[in-house]
């Protein structure tokens, strides 16, 4: 039987948090009546994290601990819960105690009520330095841009989603703050979001440093590039690779029907090979047919790839 709530927390070195979080997150399932399991996946700690969350699994059979052999990374811990829960809505947060359990029944709440997929939190009132959140700002407007999802906070791990979200999208990569965009592009676009409380850390250090801003943007690009052309890469590939082989083409055309003008008028004229336009022809020319030809395989893996359940389907009437 499905529990009506799953709750997934990443945890990488929490070793101090890790008990006092599991009291409050069971204080508030309990005192508002939720059937609740509690996913902890340890992504490769060096602390004590695991030995504590073992401890805990052992007289409370509501938490359910998955140990990484190393450190694969918050989207695997991600994606790994995802495949493991059994809630009716799923919760993602941190382990750090930065994010609160208190939330966690207005979040269950708007998914029910509301029919919606995925509900974002929005740390509008954050507790970290200005080198943490001008940047996020920047980085957050941008992905509202190219997204077209308004977000305000698409960093926050606190969200809530739907279990049929969540089962039908797969989290790779660096790709954990990007789980709404992919939700969209695979039909899933009911997505609001909820002003949180964001709680200074309480124990230990940021895990996170400028380099995840500069592979976020890198990640932004690779998503938003695999949403939209993955079913039709040729439609990427074909219409760049043509328009640069078509302007290569009409470029050597020039070059050559000048010359063969200059030389029918006997003008001073130089050799094909001495103008610089003609290797900017020939670049054009080489460059647009490796770009055909990319789209071209890029299609064919696909047609040999295909697999069955590729398209997601809502409903089936019965015969």
């Amino acid at each position: 039987m499905n529990k009506d709530l799953s709750i997934v927390i990443p945890v990488y070195n929490e070793e101090e948090s890790i008990p006092e979080l599991l009291e409050w997150i069971f204080r508030v399932v309990d005192k508002h009546g939720l059937v609740a399991e509690v996913l902890m996946i340890d992504d490769g700690s060096r602390d004590r994290s695991w030995s504590i969350i073992s401890e805990w699994a052992k007289k409370e059979s509501r938490l359910i601990g998955v140990k990484f052999n190393r450190n694969y990374g918050k989207s695997a811990a991600i994606q790994t819960g995802f495949d493991e829960a059994n809630g009716g809505v799923i919760i993602t947060m941190d382990a750090d105690m930065q994010d609160s359990p208190d939330e966690i029944p207005e979040l269950v709440k708007m998914i029910e009520e509301y029919d919606l997929d995925i509900v974002s939190g929005w740390k509008k009132k954050r507790h970290d330095p200005l080198s943490k959140t001008i940047p996020s700002k920047f980085f957050n407007w941008v992905t509202r841009k190219v997204s077209g999802i308004a977000l305000h906070d698409f960093n926050c791990g606190l969200k809530a989603y739907s279990r049929d979200v969540v089962k039908h999208i797969h989290v790779y990569g660096e790709m954990h703050r990007y789980i709404p965009l992919i939700a969209k592009w695979n039909g899933y676009d009911k997505i609001s979001e909820k002003v949180v409380e964001h709680r200074a850390r309480k124990y230990g250090n940021t895990k996170y440093g400028m380099k995840r801003f500069i592979t976020g943007f890198l990640d932004l690009i690779s998503v938003t590039f695999v949403s939209r052309f993955k079913k039709n890469p040729m439609h990427f590939f074909g219409v760049f690779g043509s328009l640069s082989f078509i302007g290569g083409f009409f470029i050597t055309l020039w070059v050559i029907g000048e010359k063969l003008y200059r030389q029918y008028h006997q003008l001073d004229r130089r050799d094909v090979v001495d103008q610089p336009l003609f290797f900017l022809a020939l670049v054009a020319l080489i460059v647009g047919m490796q770009l055909f030809l990319a789209g071209f395989i890029a299609e064919m893996m696909i047609q040999l790839n295909q697999k069955k359940g590729d398209y997601l389907i809502s409903e089936k009437t019965t015969d």
